[in-house]
């Protein structure tokens, strides 16, 4: 189970080159809290590394369009630390590092289980349109891709929510919420291709 985090992780860092990527920030808002200590706990799986660190390995794995604020990672550093799931290490060259413990590997295997579980339950892959969008012209393929990035981080915090707050009824309103929008952007493939719809 996920344990709830302080709001304040949610924070995040703006860039200014490319419009692509000021449209892919507008949505940072929506990233949800659990994504940042998932990839901070992954990070410090690979060897310790200092706040500054994590942010930059973050944003390397994001490819550039999104960097975690100082405001979202020291206080979620500082709450896996007084969790126990990771460990200050002596001040090197005045950079303090961390590293994760059992605890925290422990937790970190869950999360990637949950995460693993949902992608097969949901049968959303992790870049259903990458190559796709060939005919489309740049700008509009551009804000396509943003889309399919929000729905992608909608699915995950969905996938979150349902773990830090099941019940039958959530699980049910999920699932519906799931099909209806299958449903919609079958129809609207159908449109696309000129086929009849559904009555």
């Amino acid at each position: 189970m996920f344990e709830k985090e302080n709001d304040n992780h949610t924070g995040c860092t703006r860039h200014t080159n490319g419009a692509h990527k000021r449209n892919w920030m507008r949505h940072t808002a929506m990233v949800p809290k659990g994504f940042i200590r998932f990839q901070v706990l992954g990070a410090l799986n690979e060897k310790s590394m200092s706040g500054s660190e994590l942010m930059e390995q973050i944003e390397n794995h994001a490819g550039g369009f999104w960097k975690p604020s100082p405001g979202s990672i020291y206080p979620l550093l500082a709450w896996l630390q007084d969790s126990g799931y990771i460990k200050e290490l002596p001040t090197e060259n005045g950079m303090k590092r961390y590293e994760l413990t059992d605890t925290g590997k422990s937790l970190l295997d869950e999360q990637r289980s949950i995460m693993k579980k949902f992608k097969e339950t949901m049968g959303f892959p992790q870049s259903p349109f990458s190559n796709f969008f060939t005919k489309v012209p740049p700008e509009k393929a551009a804000k396509i891709h943003d889309t399919i990035r929000h729905a992608g981080t909608a699915m995950f915090q969905l996938s979150i929510a349902l773990q830090e707050n099941f019940s039958e009824q959530a699980l049910e309103e999920a699932i519906k919420a799931v099909e209806e929008a299958a449903k919609k952007l079958e129809e609207v493939t159908k449109i696309i291709k000129g086929e009849p719809k559904n009555e």
